[in-house]
């Protein structure tokens, strides 16, 4: 559904090309100094305009509706809007009889029988990440002094991110990536085997990020190419502290105090601009497509502001879960 998270729930809204996007956090505590000013630096890493980016350009300036009293959360739910104003829906006036390779097109019509808003994606866009990046860095404030940091380590295939996205323009196509996220000043004892372990609940807010198709955890998948004595982290203090980290701050689905260390794989835009084959679900046939719109060469440059976020979002739930937050802060 569109609600995620157990004590701090947020729940996401709107569409692409609708009147705005939207979060409700419930659960935070009471006490948080919050201003509108707190956002910026986020929105800022969330927005285009660095090449490889879509041109499309929105404000991004949120609006707290609710759960917010003379500058501090109030420990009622939180409201926070965020209007779209640089829209352009005539580009996709024809989704609906030709669906895009790639995109959500095709199942959303078939799951909600045409009801669907197709302008942008609707709900499946990326742009719904701005409500995602908006709760982040209100969870960002709870969790402190944990501390999430992610970056884009490569693009294309490639570790040089500018190289790989000036050939990608130039080749008139899109290109993924690799975002890798630290969390770091986790303590001991966070997640909930079975089901809730760390890495479910992180791979499952991590997964809501559209484009996002892969997620390791420490060595990752190399782990199947280790012996056990080499993949094994040595503890070096009582403290939980290791000497290495292949389990990426992990045992048994529990924090183990050590940094939490993943990577996603962000897939390919799916709007290139190349032409492409498709079929025309009125005649049954197929035809080529040159997709219109705005959209970026790579979107795996905007992921990793998105990444922190959801990073947040289940550590803030977790810790309050094991109650080592206040539920009114002082």
């Amino acid at each position: 559904m569109n609600s995620f998270g157990r004590i701090l729930r947020t729940t996401i809204l709107g569409e692409s090309h609708g009147p705005a996007v939207s979060i409700i956090l419930d659960g935070c505590p009471a006490g948080i100094p919050l201003d509108i000013e707190d956002f910026s630096e986020d929105f800022n890493r969330r927005k285009s305009g660095i090449p490889g980016t879509t041109p499309r350009t929105e404000p991004d300036v949120p609006e707290i509706i609710s759960g917010v009293f003379k500058g501090f959360t109030t420990g009622t739910p939180i409201g926070i809007l965020i209007k779209n104003e640089d829209t352009r829906s005539s580009d996709y006036s024809g989704v609906t009889e030709v669906p895009r390779p790639g995109h959500a097109d095709f199942v959303a019509l078939k799951k909600y029988g045409g009801f669907a808003d197709f302008r942008g994606g609707g709900h499946f866009s990326g742009r719904l990440t701005t409500g995602l990046v908006a709760a982040g860095v209100i969870a960002k404030k709870i969790i402190k002094p944990v501390h999430c940091q992610a970056n884009l380590i490569e693009a294309g295939g490639s570790t040089d991110i500018n190289a790989a996205v000036n050939l990608a323009i130039e080749e008139n196509d899109s290109i993924g990536g690799i975002v890798e996220c630290r969390i770091m000043n986790v303590p001991v004892g966070l997640g909930e085997p079975f089901f809730d372990s760390v890495e479910s609940v992180m791979s499952h807010l991590a997964f809501s990020i559209p484009a996002v198709k892969g997620i390791e955890f420490g060595s990752g998948f190399k782990a199947a190419r280790m012996r056990g004595s080499e993949h094994n982290d040595p503890l070096i203090s009582a403290d939980g502290k290791t000497k290495t980290n292949h389990a990426g701050g992990i045992n048994g689905g529990i924090s183990n105090g050590n940094e939490i260390l993943f990577r996603v794989a962000v897939k390919p835009t799916s709007s290139t601009p190349r032409t492409q084959k498709t079929i025309n679900l009125r005649t049954g046939k197929m035809v080529d497509l040159a997709i219109e719109g705005r959209h970026d060469t790579c979107i795996a440059l905007r992921v990793p502001v998105v990444l922190e976020a959801c990073s947040a979002l289940v550590i803030a739930d977790f810790m309050l879960l094991e109650q080592q937050i206040d539920k009114i802060q002082n």
